[in-house]
C-alpha cells in the first residue's frame, strides 16, 4: 500500500501543482477556441491570465506558508542533553550530485546547518539522516549516500551517523527511521526539518506514538510584509508550488490516516516542550 501511495501521489501532484494546473487550463483554453467555443474558452482563458497575475504581484505563498510554519516555535528551548537528533531529507539534489560528482544542496540547506550546529552541541546525541530516493527516478544515488562525503567537509567524520537510505516521502522517513532506533517513550528525540513541513512530519511521529522535540528551520514567509505588491512570477510559483505542496499533503496523510490530526502544533501530546 506504501507503494501505491507514492505512486498516487507524484502522478496527482504532476496534475495538479499550481504550475502544471495552469497550464493544462491554458491549453483547454486553447484547444476550446480552436474548437469554436469561444465564450468557453474566453472566460477561461481569463481566469488563467486573472490567476498568473495575482500569483506574479501577490505574496499568495506566503499567506499559505505562515500558518503552517507559526506551529512551531523557532529556536525552541532544548534539554541538557538528546539521546537523538534526526533530520529529514529533501535538500541533498541527487541528480546535480551525481552528474557533477559533487554534493550539492538546495534551498532547504538551513536543515544540514542547523544538524551541524545542533551535533556540535549535544556531542553523545545518536546522529540520524533518514532520505532515500524522493523521485520517481531510481536510477541517481540516494540522499544517504551523498551524507558521509558532506559531513567530513563540515568537519563531523568523527561522529558516527545512522543512515537511513530506503525512505521515499516523510510517511516512510518516520516509519523507517523508527524501525532502525527502535526509541522509548522516557528517550528525547530532537526532529529537525522545515517549518512549513513540521506539521505534517510531527503527525506522522503522533501516528506512531514517537515524541519528539521539534525544531523548524528553513522559514520562507514574510510576515511582517504580508501585503505587498511585487513583479515576480517565477520565483512567486515556485514558493506556490512549495507552499500548496504542504497543504494538500496534509491532507492526503490525515484521510489516509498517516497523520494523527490535520494540522498538528506544539500543544500535541507527543510533542515534548521545555
Amino acid at each position: 500500500m506504501d507503494s501505491v501511495f507514492f505512486w498516487a501521489s507524484k502522478i496527482m501532484w504532476a496534475l495538479i501543482s499550481p504550475d502544471s494546473l495552469l497550464l493544462i487550463l491554458l491549453l483547454t483554453a486553447y484547444f476550446l477556441l480552436l474548437l469554436g467555443w469561444r465564450r468557453s474558452g474566453r472566460t477561461l482563458l481569463g481566469a488563467c491570465c486573472l490567476a498568473a497575475l495575482s500569483v506574479a504581484v501577490l505574496p499568495i505563498a506566503d499567506w499559505l506558508s505562515y500558518p503552517l510554519e507559526k506551529r512551531f516555535t523557532p529556536s525552541p528551548t532544548l534539554p541538557n542533553t538528546l539521546d537523538g537528533i534526526i533530520v529529514l531529507g529533501g535538500f541533498i539534489d541527487t541528480q546535480g550530485s551525481d552528474t557533477w560528482e559533487q554534493t550539492q544542496t538546495n534551498e532547504a540547506a538551513e536543515r544540514l546547518l542547523a544538524f551541524q550546529n545542533l551535533a556540535r552541541r549535544y556531542p553523545e546525541a545518536k546522529l540520524v539522516f533518514t532520505g532515500g530516493i524522493g523521485s520517481l527516478d531510481r536510477r541517481s544515488s540516494t540522499e544517504a549516500d551523498n551524507i558521509p562525503p558532506l559531513m567530513k567537509s563540515l568537519g563531523l567524520a568523527e561522529r558516527d551517523i545512522l543512515l537511513e537510505s530506503q525512505s521515499r516521502n516523510t510517511w516512510e522517513n518516520v516509519v523507517y527511521s523508527q524501525q532502525m532506533l527502535t526509541p522509548t517513550p522516557t528517550q528525547h528525540w530532537l526532529l529537525i526539518t522545515s517549518a512549513a513541513h513540521m506539521p505534517r512530519a510531527v503527525g506522522i511521529f503522533c501516528a506512531r506514538q514517537w515524541s519528539i522535540i521539534p525544531y523548524p528551520v528553513d522559514f520562507r514567509s514574510d510576515h511582517e510584509r504580508m501585503w505587498r505588491l511585487e513583479f515576480r512570477f517565477a520565483e512567486h510559483m515556485l514558493a506556490l508550488r512549495q507552499a500548496s505542496r504542504e497543504w494538500l499533503g496534509l491532507l492526503a496523510y490525515y484521510m489516509t490516516g498517516k497523520t494523527a490530526q490535520f494540522l498538528p502544533s506544539s500543544a500535541s501530546a507527543c510533542v515534548n516542550t521545555y
